[in-house]
């Protein structure tokens, strides 16, 4: 339905489910406040209230995107974003030695992803967790693949291989990576606390030579979202595999986080993801989060 809406329609559906869903305040829209109060922590209650409402609004316009995209035309794919600094990844791109993106969740990363492949014509894999039940995976998948992606399953233990030969072989990794889903990432400083973040990119980059670039996205008010292509996260010369891991990681997290701190209501993170705020059984203690 909302893909055969009117654009301007559309806009306003989102808006008024966002709004809705804010005023109600149930335990997503708490958390997403929770969230922000780390990022903005001179934020008044009312300041944070109205983050919220943003961030609401700035999410359902994710989705609203999203649901529209398989029907834009490539010309509205191109025109719908925009990238600063994008000669980092053309560059290495170029360079023949494959480039891994990593990004947050913020904006409309599936945008980003169409207008890469209609705009740069790069194809690419990324990696989606296995949601449940299972015939909502395969949906999100042949919608990803239709916009040109190449989708692993984030379990089964065989896409980190998968992803190291696309890599020898030149091509393009994007993977949305400041939320660790495997209970193994790497621990990170992340605006003043701990969390972690998955190492993937990091050691994807250490084993295969590729170019390892932290991606930020953001709103503005007009219809065409924006972006930054940050520089790239060096290898360290020296240390062990998990030294070079870890100050990879942490780089990568601040290069997200200034993205995040510039435009805060586009970071869609309406889930736990400091060490404080899980549960025992993921808390390094193992005691009460």
């Amino acid at each position: 339905m909302v893909k055969k809406l009117p654009e301007p329609v559309a806009v306003r559906l989102g808006r008024s489910i966002a709004d809705l869903a804010w005023k109600r305040r149930g335990k997503g829209v708490q958390r997403l406040e929770s969230n922000y109060a780390r990022v903005v922590p001179d934020a008044s209650p009312e300041r944070l209230a109205e983050l919220s409402r943003a961030g609401m609004r700035s999410y359902l316009r994710y989705w609203m995107e999203s649901f529209r995209l398989p029907a834009w035309s490539a010309e509205r794919v191109r025109n719908g974003f925009e990238a600063k600094d994008l000669h980092h990844l053309t560059d290495g791109l170029a360079a023949g030695k494959g480039v891994v993106l990593a990004l947050p969740h913020m904006a409309n990363w599936d945008l980003a992803g169409a207008w890469v492949t209609t705009t740069l014509e790069t194809p690419f894999t990324t990696v989606a967790e296995r949601l449940k039940p299972e015939t909502l995976y395969d949906r999100f998948v042949a919608y990803r693949e239709g916009l040109g992606m190449e989708v692993l399953p984030h379990s089964g233990g065989t896409a980190f291989g998968t992803l190291a030969r696309r890599l020898r072989d030149g091509g393009l990794v994007c993977l949305v990576a400041e939320r660790d889903l495997s209970s193994s990432g790497v621990e990170v400083e992340f605006f003043g606390e701990t969390t972690r973040i998955p190492a993937g990119p990091a050691l994807l980059a250490q084993q295969t030579g590729a170019l390892l670039l932290p991606v930020t996205l953001w709103y503005d008010k007009s219809p065409v979202m924006k972006g930054r292509v940050h520089p790239p996260v060096e290898v360290p010369e020296t240390g062990t595999r998990a030294e070079k891991t870890s100050v990879m990681a942490q780089a990568l997290a601040d290069a997200f986080a200034t993205g995040i701190a510039d435009h805060p209501e586009d970071w869609h993170m309406l889930q736990r993801l400091w060490l404080k705020d899980l549960d025992p059984a993921r808390s390094p203690s193992g005691g009460t989060a």
